[in-house]
């Protein structure tokens, strides 16, 4: 099987780039190789390049810029995902589209399923859910996979930012009103390959790690762990601090957007793991090799 991974360079492409290099014949395109908001380039390289499966890991994710650069947003996070989706028709090719937990509200909170209407607060979310939109038009089969709180080995993430604050300050603190889920990019390697098969159900799917956290929890559990596998830190435990004082901030966060994986779970009869039981393998293998 032929598989192209869009956003190769990125946190979660660079993980699936690396994890299915011996299983599949995989094609890279890092952000200088493939610009998602040039779309001439997208269809003369991925026209010419064969494939069965395009994963599309990549997009415009800096949710604050996305409030000024709203055009870029929708360019990037909305428009191209319907080109690669043309091409995937031309190509009789599936598409795997990643999306995002801000394409909710936060209003609800109890996680959300695939059928909970999408209400975005922020010029990011907006763009997103109109990429979502546009390849579920194109009847295709494809498949758009939400995630959440996205962190792994390949790219620096809140958790990474937390545990290098701890070794440099002796306190420090995150979030505590804001709640998701940590999700870890080898997990959403191993589970996809299941869904690569055009006759699979497409549509939307949630994944993400079992549970729910604030950042104060996901930050707090992170120095647990560097504590358990002796991983040294100054700070030992995560202040709190609330989502109101983020004055910096442009866009409106959704204040609770777990996702939930009971669709994911009858699917395939299998429940991610827990979030802490991830976020321990991921220490575990990041930082004790150190």
């Amino acid at each position: 099987m032929k598989i192209v991974v869009i956003g190769s360079a990125g946190r979660l492409g660079a993980a699936l780039t690396r994890e299915y290099h011996n299983k599949f014949a995989v094609t890279g395109f890092n952000h200088a190789q493939l610009d998602l908001s040039d779309f001439d380039v997208i269809r003369e390289k991925l026209r010419r390049t064969a494939f069965d499966v395009l994963i599309n890991a990549a997009a415009f994710t800096n949710v604050d810029l996305c409030e000024t650069e709203r055009d870029q947003a929708f360019r990037s996070n909305a428009e191209a995902p319907r080109v690669l989706a043309e091409i995937c028709r031309e190509k009789n090719a599936k598409l795997i589209h990643f999306s995002t937990d801000y394409v909710f509200d936060g209003e609800k909170r109890k996680p959300y399923t695939e059928e909970d209407e999408a209400k975005p607060i922020s010029v990011y979310g907006d763009s997103k859910l109109a990429g979502e939109k546009n390849v579920l038009a194109a009847q295709d089969g494809h498949l758009i996979v939400r995630v959440s709180w996205v962190f792994g080995p390949d790219r620096p993430s809140f958790i990474d930012a937390m545990i290098k604050r701890a070794r440099e300050e002796e306190y420090i603190e995150a979030i505590a009103d804001k709640f998701s889920t940590p999700t870890y990019t080898l997990d959403i390697a191993e589970m996809l390959p299941r869904f690569f098969n055009g006759n699979v159900e497409g549509g939307i799917l949630h994944f993400a790690n079992a549970g729910e956290c604030s950042w104060q929890e996901y930050a707090q559990w992170a120095l647990d762990c560097c504590q358990a596998f002796s991983v040294l830190v100054k700070a030992k435990t995560v202040g709190a601090v609330k989502l109101k004082d983020m004055t910096r901030w442009v866009a409106r966060r959704p204040v609770y957007s777990v996702l939930s994986t009971a669709k994911y779970t009858k699917l395939t009869s299998a429940s991610p793991r827990p979030w802490r039981d991830a976020v321990a393998d991921y220490i575990r293998r990041s930082y004790c090799k150190e």
